[in-house]
């Protein structure tokens, strides 16, 4: 067989140019500033890891709670309600098609069309969930979701869950309509019940799924951004203030570019860290899967 030598190298120089370009060097680059005192002066300093110190001694670590917070609330909420939809989309129903159609429409409308819908209805005023609350008798009166430091945290958090659900049903669903049928009719044929048969087939077999979709429900809530800026732009009082929210306000709004440049390297390092436990634990899993 004849070698083909340097070409499929060759080939990969584009790939490798372009991602040095646009990855490598804006990373580097951002390492780099982040140990500087960047501002929109012309020149700056070199100010070794005082923008690290800041950011565990002052108030980021709260905006760093915050921020778990709002993505565990988030994944967990995502995924538990979109593996609910995706076995009600996986079942024998009329008009099955349809409701998969309809499902997907929070994640084919844009984020940020999404989110001012969402800023419509949380309005105290003209809102719909307002007017339905004092409708029902559950609220006194006109009540601002987004003006309050509790509610707002909750709307958001609300939110961001409806954009990211269908995104998560279709992926199980996906993962569902992989299962072999023979399991499911052996169980039946057994007398086993739904639950019996959700319980010991469907979610054993879902469980690498289930992995990689609360991974990247992970990466995507500690990133959302679009969300939380257009319904309150980190406000009431910081209160739905995260770590990416804090980034943009200390860099771009406050222009401190290099404490900004220092907070993203932390958000880089959370995501690094998840990203990382997650290909570990599917390294193990590998093989003994594959039964060596």
């Amino acid at each position: 067989m004849k070698s083909a030598g340097a070409f499929p190298y060759l080939l990969l120089v584009p790939a490798l140019v372009l991602t040095l370009v646009i990855v490598a060097y804006p990373l580097a680059d951002t390492v780099r500033l982040s140990f500087t005192d960047a501002s929109l002066r012309p020149s700056y300093d070199y100010v070794g890891l005082e923008n690290y110190a800041d950011i565990f001694g002052g108030d980021f670590t709260v905006v760093m709670l915050r921020t778990f917070l709002w993505v565990l609330l988030a994944v967990v909420l995502k995924v538990g309600i979109g593996l609910y939809a995706a076995v009600l989309l996986n079942a024998a129903i009329p008009g099955q098609k349809l409701a998969r159609i309809l499902s997907m429409l929070p994640w084919i409308i844009p984020v940020a069309i999404g989110a001012f819908i969402w800023k419509w209805m949380y309005n105290g005023q003209f809102g719909m969930i307002s007017g339905v609350g004092q409708r029902l008798g559950l609220l006194d009166g006109p009540l601002e979701f987004l003006a309050h430091r509790n509610s707002s945290f909750v709307a958001t958090v609300l939110t961001d869950v409806w954009v990211g659900v269908p995104m998560v049903a279709l992926f199980l669903l996906a993962a569902m309509q992989s299962i072999p049928k023979d399991l499911y009719e052996a169980a039946w044929t057994d007398g086993a019940s739904r639950l019996y048969r959700f319980r010991r087939i469907t979610l054993p077999l879902l469980k690498p799924s289930l992995a990689t979709i609360t991974l990247l429900c992970v990466i995507w809530s500690l990133n959302s951004f679009d969300i939380i800026w257009i319904l309150t732009e980190g406000g009431p009082r910081d209160a739905t203030t995260t770590m990416i929210v804090d980034t943009y306000k200390t860099a771009i709004s406050r222009y401190r570019y290099g404490e900004g440049a220092a907070r993203a390297i932390a958000i880089l390092v959370c995501v690094s860290v998840v990203a990382g436990v997650y290909f570990s634990l599917a390294a193990r899993r590998a093989p003994r899967e594959s039964g060596k």
